[in-house]
């Protein structure tokens, strides 16, 4: 599975989430788009995305204020 990282480390929500549904329209079902954030509401936001998209989240890691959010496109 491909794997594509995408550094969102700064911006507040809504531009992680609007960000992240632009990089998923570039892969493949099953690929894995990493999702580096620092807004503390971006990991609900990004839930709710999935939620809405069909996609699945496959990680979560948080530390230091920093978050690494690990989604499978599905659709």
């Amino acid at each position: 599975m491909p794997k594509t990282v995408l550094d969102l480390k700064g911006l507040s929500c809504p531009l992680p989430v609007l960000r992240a549904n632009k990089a998923t329209k570039n892969l493949i079902p099953g690929d894995i788009l990493v999702l580096l954030v620092t807004d503390p509401n971006a990991p609900k936001d990004i839930e709710i995305f999935c939620d809405n998209t069909g996609h699945e989240i496959v990680e979560r890691i948080e530390g230091d204020g920093e978050f690494s959010i690990s989604i499978r496109k599905i659709l």
